[in-house]
């Protein structure tokens, strides 16, 4: 079955509505930066859709756009614009959009953004999760409903052989800790694994973060098996794909998302709940 990550956006958006309009009867107006480094496309599409999905929900979005001028010039000025934003009340959450070029120390400028500003979640002492790997958790959570809905939810989780595919930063680290969080004990599989094939058949639950082309496929997925695809890579058709083609693996798992509209809307979703989140505690 297939799960669609637009609806449960969709809900989750709509309960955020309601939140800022609470917040906007005591003068509170949550505001998110996001600064952008270079052309990349991919980039400027999730950019795009941060902004849209903000604006439907009534938060205020500042895009700071860096793409002219040298690669000292260009530091020099993110720099500048995170002080700036650090020190602006009006704005609760900042972003960097990753991936930033390689120039760019990406520590550095994580380590730049205060941590109750960081709704990225990407600071060792962030006030936040990371929204994918909440993201990840609630997808989760509805495949679960469809289950067994009079039961619990990490009793259902817990004893699951669960297997995610990549570990960055921005994709398989973050839901591997989450999930270790709720008493989960995922493996996981980097290019040093070997025999990856057959760990992934030995999986009830299978996270890929990867951006390979059939990197799961009707011969590695178990029977009845979950997959979430957060890997995605643009194929020969142009069309961006996951790690795996629905067409083949549909009648084999019990169920996966899509791409596009599986885990990316239910990412944002949680990434403007942090922002709202940020203004509420700003008050506090």
């Amino acid at each position: 079955m297939q799960i669609d990550g637009r609806e449960i956006a969709q809900k989750l958006l709509s309960d955020i509505k309601k939140r800022v309009e609470k917040l906007a009867v005591n003068n509170v107006f949550p505001g998110l930066a996001i600064i952008l480094v270079g052309e990349d496309p991919a980039s400027k599409t999730y950019v795009t859709q941060k902004i849209k999905k903000a604006t439907e929900v009534g938060i205020k979005t500042i895009l700071v756009n860096l793409n002219t001028g040298s690669e000292s010039k260009l530091i020099t000025q993110l720099e500048e614009n995170l002080t700036k934003l650090n020190n602006d009340k009006s704005v609760h959450g900042i972003i960097v959009q990753r991936p930033l070029p390689k120039y760019i120390d990406q520590q550095l400028i994580t380590d730049s953004v205060l941590p109750e500003k960081d709704v990225d979640g990407l600071r060792s002492d962030s006030k936040f999760e990371m929204p994918l790997g909440l993201a990840v958790l609630e997808i989760l959570e509805k495949i679960f409903e469809k289950n067994r809905p009079r039961a619990n939810f990490l009793e259902w989780l817990k004893p699951k052989k669960i297997t995610v595919l990549g570990k960055g930063i921005t994709g398989g680290k973050p839901v591997a800790d989450i999930l270790r969080k709720n008493g989960a004990n995922p493996n996981i599989i980097d290019s040093k694994t070997s025999d990856p094939d057959s760990v992934i058949k030995n999986s009830d639950l299978v996270i890929s973060a990867v951006g390979k082309e059939r990197l799961l496929n009707s011969s590695n997925v178990k029977k009845n098996s979950i997959l979430i695809s957060i890997g995605m890579h643009k194929a020969l058709d142009g069309k961006l794909h996951g790690d795996y083609e629905e067409e083949e693996i549909k009648d084999i798992v019990s169920f996966y998302t899509p791409t596009p509209g599986g885990v990316g809307p239910v990412n944002v979703a949680m990434l403007l709940k942090n922002v709202v989140l940020a203004s509420k505690n700003s008050t506090l």
